[in-house]
């Protein structure tokens, strides 16, 4: 399982992440993605520890807490949603009709 932590400040390194968590117990992978364009850090990030007790623990402390001048956002991370090829409808393109005869 993994924690989310959103309303990062953009000047956030992983190092930073890792320390305030580490008071917490054992960190095992800190993720902070970034804009493929720009390169900078998005505002929020992924921490995943070595137990759930240690991330339960991270989640009370630092859920609300102020840190670089922001109030995080800490909550267990949902599961990777499947987005498929794209978005809108499933329809096949310009086609479906809808009933509608051409002749």
């Amino acid at each position: 399982m993994s924690i989310y932590v959103g309303n990062l400040s953009y000047d956030v390194t992983q190092q930073d992440l890792g320390e305030v968590f580490g008071e917490y117990g054992t960190v095992k992978r800190v993720q902070l993605p970034t804009d493929r364009e720009t390169g900078k850090v998005r505002g929020f990030g992924f921490v995943e520890m070595s137990s759930e007790a240690e991330e339960e623990a991270a989640i009370q402390a630092l859920d609300g807490a102020e840190w670089m001048g922001r109030d995080l956002k800490v909550n267990k991370a949902k599961p990777k949603e499947d987005r498929g090829s794209g978005g809108g409808s499933r329809g096949g393109g310009y086609g479906g009709g809808g009933g509608r005869s051409r002749y």
